[in-house]
């Protein structure tokens, strides 16, 4: 057996430069340096795994923390192109990836198929994943051929076009938030590189053409700018606060509608904005942060159990914008990707419960003793989430002191004829105008904040004269009371046609 050399042997006294080398090992098993666009393609998977498998599970809980395009245009995803091309390709072609798996039995009965690219089962960031898919790369063509076949097509490319949702194409819409930047300067930094114009009825919100994008554009990362729809954009234009009063915003997050709040009030005064779920609340935070807006307080909590009595008791104005069934922006939102949505089947115990919540909320709302303005809103084109709970809080409302006023008086078209007033109340088309939006707006008889008593044009929620008042109210009182249908379909439009025309001969 070798003895190690002391400190006398002969190579201990060889000058250091003359010492042989220590021979290098080679680890096989170490993985090679990855390039620039694989570290990208890398990173991009994983944070695509982190935003499916979140949009994954709220969908299967029907409680969604945010939609998709707000969690992949957070600030804690890094690539957020690469990412959010890779959620809507997947969740595309999801329902062929699930039938594939279902085909050939790739998967245990016990796991889904979005469990195992997303959950916790098999781990996509260690890349496990990929080599489990890798390994039953033959099996899954095999399945695909099947499925070809199956669904009676030539080709693949025939099959994904089976499987595909209709495109919608609608401008992008811009609010331009004024605590930061004023509408001429946003004007003139994004017509650097967009055609863009301001929007003829809603303040500060311009318009730019179909798919820009602008999720890394330096307004958009700095608050100066707000990528929010139209329709959505109408909704605190609508409660028009002004600088100085107290207002609640009862269901606030994600939060655009509440920041956009505190730029109409020149971020004077006060808004307590409300949200029960935890971690909305932490998206609406990060809405306000981004916004510059120092006049917001968070409450972490249910609006429901706000005493009207106790310190809030003198807000003087309620935005009321609940839980929905989302189903007039599920385009926009790009809900229709997900499983919930690829079915017809209507979930008539959802509907009843979220409106149940509704109709208890906007009770909730008339309650408080000194308000004088409350916006009810949804992204809904269900009738029982809309025109149904407002008509169920009339008589309270009445009670109170409170009646209908008609907010963008210009705008078309009106609720669904189905009581009287409902001329009073908008509605937004998700045909026409991309996305289907319900705003009622309330206000209290003998208020100074009612448009109706203030001097100006009132054209953010001016209310028709009694004359006008009660040719409308005549001509509603005499059409026959029916119930629509839940959901829009081609049935509806005959139904909305006539309530536009009503609406047209008075305006």
């Amino acid at each position: 057996m070798n003895e190690p050399p002391h400190h006398g042997s002969k190579t201990s006294r060889l000058p250091s430069k003359l010492k042989p080398k220590p021979t290098q090992t080679t680890d096989k098993s170490a993985k090679p340096r990855l390039s620039n666009a694989e570290r990208s393609a890398y990173f991009a998977r994983r944070e695509a795994a982190k935003v499916l498998r979140t949009v994954l599970q709220g969908d299967a809980n029907r409680q969604a923390v945010a939609s998709i395009k707000s969690l992949v245009y957070s600030p804690s995803i890094r690539n957020k192109k690469a990412t959010f091309a890779l959620v809507c390709q997947t969740l595309k072609h999801l329902r062929i990836i699930k039938d594939v798996f279902e085909i050939e039995k790739i998967l245990n009965s016990k796991w889904k198929a979005y469990d195992i690219l997303f959950g916790k089962e098999i781990s996509l960031v260690g890349g496990d994943a990929e080599k489990f898919f890798t390994c039953r790369k033959d099996a899954m063509q095999s399945a695909l051929a099947k499925l070809v076949v199956r669904k009676k097509v030539k080709n693949i490319d025939d099959l994904i076009a089976l499987y595909q949702p209709p495109d919608i194409t609608r401008p992008c819409y811009v609010r331009v938030n004024t605590l930061k930047l004023d509408v001429d300067s946003a004007l003139h930094e994004l017509g650097k590189q967009f055609k863009v114009q301001k929007d003829g009825m809603i303040p500060h919100l311009l318009m730019l053409p179909p798919h820009t994008d602008l999720h890394n554009h330096s307004l958009v990362l700095n608050g100066s700018i707000f990528v929010q729809g139209k329709a959505s954009s109408m909704v605190a234009a609508v409660l028009d606060p002004k600088p100085g009063w107290e207002v609640l915003d009862a269901c606030s997050a994600p939060g655009n509608k509440t920041v956009h709040l505190a730029a109409l009030m020149k971020g004077k005064g006060k808004i307590i904005a409300c949200e029960l779920n935890k971690d909305r609340a932490k998206r609406l935070e990060d809405t306000i942060r981004l916004s510059g807006a120092t006049n917001i307080e968070v409450m972490h909590g249910d609006f429901l159990k706000i005493d009207p009595k106790g310190p809030f008791s003198k807000v003087s104005a309620i935005l009321l914008d609940p839980s929905c069934s989302g189903s007039g922006t599920a385009s926009q939102r790009l809900d229709h990707l997900l499983p919930s949505h690829t079915t017809d089947v209507v979930d008539t115990e959802r509907l009843n419960k979220l409106a149940a919540f509704q109709k208890k909320a906007l009770a909730h709302a008339l309650s408080f003793p000194a308000v004088e303005r409350i916006v009810y809103s949804t992204c809904s084109i269900n009738q029982i989430e809309n025109e149904d709970v407002v008509n169920s809080v009339l008589p309270l409302a009445t009670s109170n002191g409170f009646q209908l006023a008609t907010p963008f008086p210009q705008w078309q078209l009106r609720g669904l004829p189905v009581f009287e007033g409902s001329e009073h109340l908008l509605r937004t088309d998700p045909v026409k105008d991309k996305e289907g939006f319900f705003i009622a707006l309330f206000v209290k008889k003998g208020s100074v904040k009612n448009p109706e008593e203030r001097s100006g044009s009132g054209k953010l929620a001016g209310s028709l004269s009694n004359d006008e008042g009660r040719l409308k109210r005549s001509c509603h009182a005499n059409k026959k009371k029916f119930a629509l249908p839940v959901f829009f379909r081609g049935i509806f439009k005959p139904w909305l046609h006539r309530a536009r025309k009503t609406s047209n001969s008075f305006n």
